[in-house]
Formats: C-alpha cells, structure tokens, sequence
C-alpha cells in the first residue's frame, strides 16, 4: 500500500520561495497520493500560488491533491509535515535591521542571522513560530515541522528548548560553500564532496574530497587560493589561512558573526535587486498562467532544497543521507555548547531526523563558534520571555556591537519599531 501523508505549507503565498518548493514537490512521484494544503495571509497571492501550483501539478503527473486556504490553524488538522517559510513584512523591516545599527556606528555586513539585526529578528519571528508551534502541538502532534525561515539558529534553538515537536532546519549553504570550494580548485562542483559541521552559514568544512579518487582536496585548496583574485572571498580565505579551514558559505553570512566581518565589505543586501527579481518573477508566473508565455524548463526541474527529500525518507523510511541539517546539538558536536542549534549531515527515517557526529570541531574554530552560541541563547530567552533587559544583554556580548551606548540607542529605536510584534512566546 502506498504511504501518502498531509503536508502543509505556510507562506506558500511567496512567489520565489514558493517556486523553489513546488519545483521539488512536483518533480517526483514519490507524494502521489498525499494532499498539499498552501497557507498564506494575502488571498490574491495564495490564488496565484494555487493556480501554479495546479499547474505544475497537472504538467508533472505528480499526483498530489492541492488545497489553499488562508486559514492556517484549521489547515494545520492531522498534517505529518509543515514547512515553515514565512517572514514578517520582510523587506521593509530587514532594511531597518541594517541602518539602525550602522546610524549609530555599528559596522556589520547583512544583519539578518548575526548582529544586533539578527536580534530583532528573534525578536518578531518567535512569537510568530510559536503560534504555528502550539497549535501544531494540539493539532498535529506527530508533525515533523520543516524551518526554511531566518533567523534559523535562533528558531531551531527555541524549537529545541521549548517544544514538544519534531524539527529540522534546512538551508543551501553547504551548498554554497562546495559551489565557493569546486570554483578555487577549478573542478566540477559533482566532483567535489563536502561534509561540514557547525552553525547555520557559519559551517566548517571538516572533509574536502574528491569523489572520484577519495583524494583529500584541502591542501590542493590551500595551494589554489592564494593564486585566486583577491577580490573573491577575502574574509573567508583570510579565514582559511588563520584557522585551518573553509567556514561559511561566504563572507556575507560568515562576516554576520564576527567583530571584523565588515572589513569584507559593508554594502548589506541587494533589496533593489531583490524586489526588481520577485516582480520579474511574477510578472513571468502571471504570463505562463495566463497563456501568455510557455512554462520555463528549469520550472520542471528539482530547486536543490533538500525538504521533499526529507518528506520523502520519513514517509517511506528510506533512510537517507541530507546532506546538512539545523537541530540541537546535545553532543553531535562534542565541543560546541549541548544547548546550540548546529548544522550537520542527517539522516531521516520513518522514526525521525538522526544527526550524523563528524566528532569535534578544530578546537579554535570551536571557540570562535561558541562566542556567537552564547549570543544566540540570550536573543532567544530575550524573544521567548520579550524581556528588553535581555535583549540588551544580547547586544552587549555580541562581538559585532562596539559601543555600550551605540547598544542601547539601537535597542531604544528598533524595540518600537518592532514593539507590536514582540511578546512573549506562550
């Protein structure tokens, strides 16, 4: 008998997240059978969402029933999966994240993950994932939630900490970082194989090898970098040279973490070109919809998120190797903090999400991780109890802010901004 299951969606409403899913939902027969519930709080944009979503349906044979509804706690009634990408009023608020601290001097490179940015992130998601969370807990119960959202460490810790649910954050980074790693050693990036542990955009490739030899790759990679062009990943190699390894995945997301990340650069995301790509895209989902245009090959084809592939293994119990996954540490690396959220090979079964133990981290580049996991627990309890005393606390031990004053003008200003957002997570 064939296993089919009920996975939700929450901000299926996104137009270049929501994609990125449904190219990997309808690219495999595997959910055949199993009924996909989109959620999203904008009616217009979840219709578009649905329509495509029929669309790549019907052109795939996939096989899945599909529903939408911007009712997200009946949706959430006997679920076994709900991936989590939703993100408050995104654009606008990340923007402030950035030019608030840099207004009172804090030099940083994306504040989104790390920095006083990612603070107030914490601060505004969690109450929101809590919401899905309780509700799931007397919903669905047995629900593995799937996290896509930023900040993902802060959310994984909290789930972790302070939920009774099955979890697992994904992200692309390992990706990104072979991708970084294959382009310097001038080999396909099918060659290069990587396994790293650590925290999310801020993993240590612990193995570089080649897969068709088994070769280790690192000192071919530390003979090719210095020849690179000194404008490709300055922090990251400087990195390499200091401490032994390939951290990251890319000095944006790396330089979030520590005091001197900015000397890479300061420019912040690319919102113009943010906006300008997702209003493309519609305008592209609107065309093909309409009849306007044909369907785009690379629509058909898998995005490389690794959420169905996980689905996919619990529901059949395959057993399967994901590459990296964002789950509480308790020992799966020794000497990082037991109360981290960390990033590192899974594997998933029908009994749940199994973390894979590469052993230690580089015992420097363990210390260096473990500043930002102290960092991480204090914004978390400071979002879960919307303690601004807290918060400050936060502020004043990241390695990013200089300036006790600086900190609290920060905090002062971006605490109302986001004041209707924070409370306390029940």
């Amino acid at each position: 008998m064939t296993a089919v299951t009920k996975i939700v969606f929450l901000g299926a409403s996104s137009a270049s997240f929501g994609l990125s899913v449904f190219r990997d939902l309808f690219s495999t027969h595997d959910l055949a059978g199993s009924t996909l519930v989109l959620v999203g709080r904008d009616a217009t944009r979840l219709a578009r969402s649905e329509r495509l979503a029929r669309l790549l349906n019907d052109v795939s044979g996939a096989g899945l029933e599909i529903e939408a509804t911007t009712d997200w706690r009946a949706a959430l009634d006997g679920a076994g999966f709900v991936i989590h990408s939703t993100a408050i009023d995104r654009n606008r608020l990340w923007k402030l994240d950035f030019e608030v601290p840099r207004k009172y001097g804090i030099r940083h490179t994306l504040g989104e993950n790390g920095g006083p940015g990612a603070l107030f992130f914490t601060l505004r998601t969690l109450p929101v994932v809590f919401d899905f969370v309780r509700e799931m807990e007397r919903r669905c119960p047995d629900a593995l939630f799937i996290n896509f959202s930023n900040p993902e460490s802060r959310i994984i810790l909290a789930l972790g900490l302070h939920s009774r649910l099955a979890y697992i954050g994904l992200c692309h980074g390992i990706f990104i970082a072979r991708s970084q790693v294959a382009a310097i050693l001038g080999l396909p990036e099918e060659r290069v194989e990587v396994w790293g542990a650590g925290l999310n955009h801020f993993q240590c490739l612990l193995q570089i090898r080649d897969r068709e030899t088994g070769a280790d790759l690192y000192p071919l990679l530390r003979a090719r970098e210095r020849a690179c062009d000194p404008k490709v990943a300055p922090l990251t190699r400087t990195l390499l040279r200091d401490f032994g390894s390939w951290l990251g995945c890319g000095d944006g997301h790396v330089g979030e973490y520590l005091a001197y990340g900015w000397e890479a650069g300061e420019g912040g995301y690319n919102f113009a070109w943010d906006e300008a790509e997702r209003a493309k895209l519609i305008r592209e989902i609107d065309d093909v919809l309409a009849g306007r245009a044909g369907m785009p090959e690379w629509w058909r084809t898998p995005s490389g998120e690794r959420a169905v592939a996980v689905i996919g293994s619990v529901l059949h119990d395959r057993k399967q190797s994901i590459e990296s996954g964002v789950v509480l540490n308790r020992g799966v690396i020794p000497n990082l903090p037991a109360e981290a959220a960390v990033e590192v090979p899974v594997v998933a079964d029908r009994c749940g999400i199994h973390p894979v133990s590469l052993g230690p981290l580089p015992e420097a580049v363990a210390k260096l991780m473990a500043i930002q996991v102290q960092v991480q627990q204090l914004a978390v309890q400071a979002a879960m109890t919307a303690s601004k005393d807290i918060a400050l606390q936060a502020l004043l031990i990241d390695p990013v802010v200089n300036s006790a004053s600086a900190a609290r003008k920060v905090l002062d200003e971006l605490w109302e901004i986001n004041r209707p957002y924070i409370r306390p997570c029940a």
